[in-house]
């Protein structure tokens, strides 16, 4: 009998240690169901948090029109003194340079005057364009040439090198000076298209950078080049009305003056990350209407008028 109460008694231990075992492995399970619930939600918050209030970061280089490079410059700088954590280098080179880089993957953004297609050796159907705004340009000369107006007829005549004194057009007694930018050159091509209908300009003084362009330009007597509107910004050189009209934004924006042009960031393929977020800042209505007049350059939302890739200007 004593033997039957001892087994009943170890029978009765066992049990209740199994019972035990089982509620402390319930709240274990019930626990770490309970932490695993919490860690979820606290990721998810963490993510809303990011979206919401986070900078953006890394690093991204741009390269190519330097027509565009102020514009760009500016906004990048802007962008940066708002999300310090984001480093975006703008480099200039020409529309070429930027197009080639670009398609090659050197450089995340390639900025150009002129559409892709235009560029021979560019693989056109890889590249995503983005129109940023649109430039103005003219011809520019020192201020000491003696006009301020000339017809486009004569126009090409100085640039093709059949007229060599601004003596012929009424300015002073100087031998004309041309300073072209290199054939890879968006400014150019526009220029060459839209203000020289195409003719070829004879050589003259030849400058990668449109800064360079300007300096020479001031710094030569019967100098004559050609620029952005975004770099007439004080009196060292005199830009040109062409045909009695002058080179203003409400004049490119009525479609009244000729020589204009896109202002096209390309990417390779759909833009991700850093990049992406810069474009969508560059497209914002705070830079649109904002930096983008500020700095000379025309939001393209502004426009009266259209091209397509052949240069044929249409009625929006």
């Amino acid at each position: 009998m004593k033997k039957t109460k001892l087994l009943s008694f170890a029978a009765l231990l066992l049990l209740l240690i199994g019972i035990l075992a089982a509620c402390g492995n319930s709240e274990d399970q019930e626990s770490n169901g309970n932490e695993g619930s919490d860690t979820e939600e606290t990721a998810e918050e963490s993510s809303n948090e990011g979206s919401e209030n986070g900078e953006a970061s890394g690093s991204i280089t741009v390269s190519g029109s330097s027509a565009m490079q102020p514009l760009v410059a500016a906004a990048a700088e802007e962008f940066m003194a708002e999300n310090p954590q984001a480093d975006i280098q703008v480099n200039a080179g020409g529309s070429g340079t930027g197009l080639s880089e670009v398609a090659e993957g050197t450089v995340d953004i390639g900025n150009s005057d002129v559409f892709a297609e235009e560029k021979d050796g560019i693989p056109a159907e890889e590249l995503v364009d983005h129109q940023v705004a649109v430039v103005g340009m003219t011809a520019a000369v020192n201020p000491e040439v003696g006009i301020e107006d000339i017809s486009k007829e004569d126009l090409k005549k100085v640039f093709t090198g059949e007229i060599t004194n601004w003596s012929e057009l009424g300015g002073q007694d100087v031998e004309i000076t041309l300073v072209n930018r290199p054939d890879s050159s968006g400014t150019r091509a526009t220029f060459v298209k839209f203000g020289l209908d195409g003719e070829t300009p004879a050589e003259g003084v030849t400058e990668d950078s449109s800064n360079t362009v300007k300096q020479i330009i001031a710094d030569t007597e019967g100098a004559i080049g050609y620029l952005a509107f975004s770099y007439f910004t004080d009196d060292s050189v005199t830009p040109l009305s062409i045909d009695g009209v002058e080179a203003t934004d409400e004049n490119v924006q009525s479609g009244d003056f000729p020589i204009w042009a896109y202002q096209h960031s390309y990417t390779n393929g759909e833009p991700e990350g850093l990049t992406k977020t810069f474009l969508d800042y560059l497209l914002s209505e705070e830079v649109q209407n904002g930096l983008v007049p500020e700095q000379g350059y025309i939001s393209s939302t502004n426009m009266q008028v259209e091209r397509d890739v052949e240069g044929n200007q249409t009625e929006k």
